[in-house]
């Protein structure tokens, strides 16, 4: 009989999701290039919109270590409405179960992703808001999640963020598991404002590429 083991637990690092699930990292330039390529201009009303959430988010910020629900509700949500990942031709999940059975172990992995966003039945985003230093120490479980997609043959995009740093990542589970991540962005001095708009940038690309 199978064992079902949480994803929480059980993956604790990017070597585990490369164990797992027979993950390679992918080194090719071509493979990842979303976050770098002629990445969508900003309107000043987003502009506008984006240096507002940015003065918000570090007055709090500055006030101690926030929440993760409270990264979500300040920082993570507006951002992606922002974005237009909120509009109704878009399926937004919280809390999504997801199931992993790994080919010749007796074990299926399980967790719960924060945000799924879903176009036409399309992973297209997964959210990670890890209460960490740093982000990067919830990139194994997104890939994990990541690597869940019901549409192996089509890459998946996420983001991981604490609020203070974000990553993007991309994954395809067949023919050949690979991933790739991003450059880690902060919205810290001196490149927040920037960082932020970079971030903004890439958010509407993966947008963009459902389309």
């Amino acid at each position: 009989m199978a064992v079902t083991l949480p994803i929480s637990k059980t993956i604790l690092s990017v070597a585990d999701v490369e164990e797992k699930f027979q993950l390679f990292p992918c080194t090719a330039p071509t493979f990842f290039r979303e976050w770098q390529d002629n990445l969508p201009e900003l309107t000043e009303i987003e502009k506008a919109a984006l240096d507002r959430l940015l003065v918000r988010f570090t007055a709090h910020r500055r006030r101690g270590i926030l929440a993760e629900g409270a990264v979500d509700k300040l920082m993570i949500s507006p951002l992606l409405d922002l974005v237009g990942f909120y509009e109704p031709e878009y399926e937004v999940r919280t809390e999504e179960s997801v199931e992993f059975a790994l080919e010749g172990d007796e074990e299926i992995l399980r967790g719960r992703i924060d945000t799924l966003i879903v176009h036409e039945k399309l992973w297209v985003l997964v959210i990670e808001a890890k209460r960490t230093i740093m982000a990067s120490l919830a990139m194994p479980q997104a890939l994990s999640y990541m690597m869940c997609s019901p549409q192996p043959d089509i890459p998946s995009f996420g983001m991981i963020t604490n609020g203070d740093e974000f990553i993007f990542l991309k994954a395809i589970a067949q023919p050949t598991p690979l991933y790739s991540a991003s450059r880690s962005y902060s919205i810290f001095f001196p490149t927040g404002s920037q960082d932020l708009v970079e971030v903004f940038r890439i958010l509407k690309q993966i947008k963009n590429l459902q389309k």
